[in-house]
């Protein structure tokens, strides 16, 4: 059985997943962590599962979804840090928008893996790295295929889809991204996007009002999925 336990981070309410099948392995997904109680809740889920964190994914490079990689990173052995090349370049540039919105810099001095599309396993968990450029550049999300599972990031919300009006987002991309890439998976799929709550690959098929021109009747769900448990404030529709 897939775990999954989710925290709400910084004032932008991102959202931190941590995704394990046996404890103690266990893999971080955009940990936004800002400040020393966040670090520390987070802790105290590790501790609290007997939880150990072996990998840090991430959808994409905003400044939201990264300000615990550094303190993990150094507090974990230097465990590898996911992210794709075309994000790279973000890295770079984070400290603006904080700066405007009255936030602190995450700090980006943290060695990082380049993830490329197809398989990745860490902490004995199997994923599918889907690139879906758009909200940024290298932005991805992570298909845990055998439980339904699908780390968006900021591409896909419940009702919405990522804004592109940001240092190298592309309306068109994004469009394309969700049209081939998500929508086409299985109607039963769980998408745990960066912000708000969770839903599925169906009903944001149908009922999703930023996709109202390709909106289609909904599928009948898929009911040999491997049943997944999710806490943290994320609840099932």
């Amino acid at each position: 059985m897939l775990n999954i336990r989710s925290i709400s981070c910084n004032p932008l309410q991102e959202r931190c997943y941590v995704v394990w099948r046996e404890a103690p392995r266990c893999a971080v997904v955009d940990p936004g962590c800002c400040g020393r109680a966040e670090l520390d809740a987070l802790g105290e889920l590790f501790a609290r599962e007997g939880l150990v964190p072996e990998a840090i994914l991430l959808t994409h490079a905003h400044f939201d979804h990264i300000y615990g990689v550094k303190p993990l990173q150094d507090r974990f052995g230097g465990i590898p840090v996911y992210l794709h090349p075309s994000d790279g370049p973000l890295l770079g540039l984070v400290g603006e928008m904080p700066r405007l919105l009255g936030l602190p810099e995450p700090d980006t001095d943290f060695a990082w893996t380049p993830l490329q599309e197809g398989p990745l396993t860490v902490a004995g968990i199997d994923f599918e790295v889907i690139a879906t450029p758009g909200h940024t550049p290298g932005g991805v999300c992570f298909l845990e295929r055998e439980a339904g599972i699908l780390f968006c990031g900021d591409t896909l919300f419940a009702g919405s889809i990522g804004r592109t009006d940001l240092p190298g987002g592309e309306y068109d991309d994004l469009i394309r991204s969700v049209m081939e890439k998500l929508l086409p998976l299985d109607p039963a799929v769980r998408i745990l996007p960066g912000h708000g709550p969770s839903s599925t690959i169906g009903h944001e098929r149908t009922g999703n009002p930023f996709l109202e021109p390709f909106n289609e009747p909904e599928e009948e769900p898929d009911p040999d999925l491997e049943p997944v448990v999710i806490r943290g404030g994320i609840e099932p529709n």
